[in-house]
C-alpha cells in the first residue's frame, strides 16, 4: 500500500493519497488550505488516478482545497451529512471570522457530486476498503477511516482530528463536545489492535498502542470510561 502524506496550507493539515500501489488509483483524504499543488505533485510523481475525496469533517482546514481538487480530476466528494454545512459556510462552523484576506483565497462551495458519509459503511475504492465510523465531538460531523491489515502492512486508521500523537482534537468551536470525543475515542479507538497505525490530521504518525500507553485523553478513557473525564480538550488545528 502507497500512503502519501503531506502538510499543507496555514494550519498544517496533513493530506494523504492512498493508493495499492504507485502507479494506481488514489483516494484523497482532506485536501485542505492550499493542498490542490501538493496533491498535483504526489499526483504526478506516483502516477496515480484519483477516484475519490473522502473528509474526515469539515473544518475549513481540512476542506478548503476540496472544490479544485474534485473539478481537476472530476472525482465525487463524500462527507458526513451533520458536517455538509461547512463546505458551503466555514465561517459559521467556527463561531468568528477567520480573516477577510483568508477567505478571499478559498473556493467556498460543494463539488458538483458530492455523497454523505454513514457510520459503519465501507467505502469500496481504489481496489481498498475504507470502513467509516462516525466519531463526534471534535465537530457532529467528525468520522474516521479505517483500513485492515493488508500484505504484511498493519491496520491503519486515518483519525481526522479525534486523536493525535499525544493529544486530541480541540472542542470548544461550535458542534465541539467533549464528553461526545471522550465517548467516540472510547468507541472507536480502544477496540483496535495495538499495531493499528494512525494518521491523524495534524503532527506525526503514532499507533494505538502507543496512544493506549501514553496519552493521556486515551488512557483516561480506558481507566474511568467515556463519561468520567473532565479535562479539557487542548486547541490543536482549526
Amino acid at each position: 500500500m502507497l500512503v502519501a502524506g503531506f502538510p499543507a496550507g496555514a494550519w498544517g493539515t496533513n493530506c494523504y493519497l492512498v493508493a495499492p500501489a504507485a502507479g494506481e488509483e488514489c483516494v484523497i483524504i482532506d485536501p485542505g488550505h492550499q493542498a490542490a499543488e501538493g496533491v498535483r505533485e504526489a499526483v504526478a510523481k506516483h502516477r496515480l488516478k484519483p477516484v475519490a475525496v473522502v473528509l474526515t469533517h469539515g473544518h475549513i482546514d481540512h476542506v478548503a482545497s476540496v472544490m479544485p481538487v474534485c473539478g481537476a480530476h472530476d472525482v465525487p466528494a463524500w462527507v458526513h451529512p451533520d458536517d455538509r454545512y461547512m463546505l458551503s459556510d466555514p465561517e459559521k462552523a467556527l463561531g468568528r471570522s477567520i480573516g477577510q484576506q483568508l477567505m478571499g483565497e478559498l473556493t467556498i462551495g460543494e463539488p458538483d457530486d458530492l455523497r454523505e458519509l454513514t457510520d459503519g459503511a465501507t467505502l469500496g475504492l481504489a481496489g481498498m476498503e475504507l470502513t467509516v465510523a462516525h466519531a463526534p465531538g471534535h465537530t457532529k460531523g467528525s468520522v474516521t477511516f479505517g483500513m485492515p491489515e493488508r500484505d504484511d502492512v498493519p491496520p491503519v486508521l486515518f483519525s481526522g482530528d479525534l486523536l493525535f500523537a499525544g493529544s486530541v482534537g480541540r472542542t470548544d468551536l461550535p458542534g465541539g463536545d467533549h464528553a461526545e470525543l471522550l465517548s467516540s475515542l472510547a468507541r472507536v479507538c480502544l477496540p483496535l489492535e495495538d499495531s493499528t497505525v494512525v494518521l491523524s490530521g495534524h503532527g506525526p504518525q503514532t499507533t494505538i498502542g502507543r496512544e493506549r500507553a501514553t496519552n493521556p485523553f486515551l488512557r483516561e478513557v480506558a481507566a474511568s470510561g467515556p463519561g468520567d473525564g473532565v479535562r479539557a480538550a487542548p486547541r490543536r488545528g482549526m
